[in-house]
C-alpha cells in the first residue's frame, strides 16, 4: 500500500487546533507542537490502521529536519527501518532527546488522541513488547490530506467532531464558540432584576456575564448583584440599597473582588464573593481571609459567606497556572460547564469521610 501525501508539520499544527477548539478535555495534549510532529511521524512511516504498519514513540524523536524533508517513498520506507534499529552514537539534531518518548506515549497518545479515537494501540502486544503499536485512524489521518483544503477540510472535520468527541465535549465547545467573540461596542450583563449593564470587550467581561447570567440563577436560589466591577474600571454597577438591606457597606476603595452576590433564598442571606480569572487573581487563602472580614464586619458569619473563583475552561492555561493557588472552602465554576462546580473540601480535624462527602446533595 504506498505511503500517504504528507502534510507539513506546520499545517498538521494548523489543523489539530482546528479539530481540537477550546473546551476540549486535555486539549493542550492534542495541539500542542509535540502532537503535530508524532503526527507527521505517523503519516511519514504510513501508520494507519489497515496498512499493518505501526509507530513507536521513540521514531519520533528521532525524526530530523534533514529526514522530514526527504518525502520520497523510498527515503521513507528506509527510514521507517532504521529508525527501529538500535543506535549506535549520538543521532545528530533530532528532533527531541530520548526520555521524550515516555510524555509522547503517555500524554500525546494515551492522554490525548487515542481518548478521542484518532488513534489507535495495537492490540496482544504484551506491554513489554518493543514492537511498534501506534496507528491514525483512517479518518482521523485524512484530515491532514494537504489537497484537503477550504470549505471540504472544515465539513470533513465537522463530521470527525461529531463522531468522535463526547456530547459533553461538543457542549462546552458550543458554549465556548458561542461566547468567543465580544463586539467592539462592549458586553451587555442582564441581572436578576432585568437591569442591564454594558462592560468592556474581553475574556474577563464574558466570564463576569456568565456569572451573573448562568451561575447566579444555577447556584443562588434568590440572586441578586451587589457590586460588578471590571478592569480600568472600578465600579461598573453597585446596588447600594440592596447592600444596606443585608448589612453591607460597599467602599470601593477595600480591594473588592470582581463581583459580590447575595442569596436572599436563605434564612441568613448568603454572600458571595467572585473573582473573575482570565490570567490570573483566584480567591486564595491571603484573599480569603481578607474577604471573610469585610463580610464579618458586616455583621455575616462565616458559613454565610461563600467564595468562587470563576474561570472559562478546565482545559484553559489560567486554571492550570492558579489551581494550586484556589483556597480550600472556596469553589471554582467553570463557564464552559455551566451545571457543574468544583468544591475546594477541607477535610481538616476528619470534618469529612468519603462517604459523607459522596452523599448526594
Amino acid at each position: 500500500m504506498p505511503l500517504p501525501a504528507l502534510a507539513s508539520v506546520s499545517t498538521i499544527h494548523e489543523r489539530l487546533r482546528i479539530i481540537y477548539p477550546d473546551g476540549t478535555p486535555n486539549r493542550n495534549y492534542c495541539v500542542r507542537e509535540i502532537a503535530a510532529k508524532t503526527i507527521f511521524v505517523m503519516l511519514y512511516v504510513g501508520a494507519i490502521v489497515g496498512t499493518d504498519r505501526w509507530l513507536r514513540p521513540d521514531q519520533v524523536t528521532r525524526m530530523t529536519d534533514v529526514q522530514a524533508a526527504r518525502t520520497g517513498e523510498v527515503d521513507r520506507l528506509q527510514w521507517t527501518s532504521d529508525s527501529l534499529k538500535s543506535i549506535r552514537g549520538k543521532t545528530i539534531d533530532r528532533w527531541y532527546a530520548g526520555n521524550t518518548r515516555e510524555p509522547i506515549r503517555d500524554e500525546t497518545l494515551r492522554e490525548g488522541l487515542i481518548r478521542t479515537g484518532a488513534v489507535i494501540e495495537r492490540e496482544g502486544l504484551p506491554t513489554t513488547s518493543s514492537k511498534p503499536r501506534y496507528a491514525l485512524a483512517p479518518g482521523f489521518a485524512a484530515l491532514f490530506d494537504p489537497h484537503l483544503i477550504d470549505e471540504a477540510l472544515l465539513d470533513a472535520i465537522g463530521a470527525w467532531q461529531k463522531t468522535n468527541l463526547s456530547s459533553g465535549a461538543l457542549a462546552r465547545i458550543a458554549l465556548l464558540r458561542s461566547r468567543a467573540v465580544a463586539s467592539d461596542d462592549g458586553v451587555i450583563i442582564t441581572f436578576p432584576n432585568r437591569e442591564t449593564r454594558r462592560m468592556g470587550p474581553g475574556l474577563s467581561s464574558e466570564i463576569s456575564k456568565a456569572v451573573v447570567e448562568e451561575f447566579a440563577p444555577r447556584f443562588l436560589k434568590i440572586p441578586g448583584v451587589i457590586f460588578l466591577s471590571e478592569s480600568g474600571n472600578k465600579v461598573v454597577a453597585r446596588d447600594d440599597d440592596l447592600a444596606r438591606k443585608i448589612g453591607l457597606k460597599i467602599q470601593s476603595d477595600k480591594n473588592l473582588p470582581d463581583l459580590i452576590l447575595v442569596d436572599l433564598g436563605p434564612q441568613h442571606p448568603l454572600l458571595v464573593f467572585v473573582e473573575v480569572v482570565a490570567t490570573d487573581g483566584p480567591v486564595g487563602d491571603s484573599r480569603k481571609e481578607a474577604l471573610l472580614l469585610l463580610a464579618q464586619e458586616a455583621g455575616f458569619a462565616a458559613p454565610n459567606v461563600a467564595f468562587v473563583t470563576a474561570y472559562r475552561d478546565r482545559s484553559a492555561s489560567a486554571f492550570k497556572k492558579t489551581v494550586d493557588a484556589l483556597a480550600w472552602g472556596s469553589f471554582a465554576w467553570f463557564m464552559s460547564e455551566p451545571d457543574h462546580i468544583l468544591k475546594m473540601t477541607d477535610g481538616s480535624q476528619n470534618a469529612h469521610t468519603l462517604s459523607t462527602l459522596m452523599a448526594p446533595t
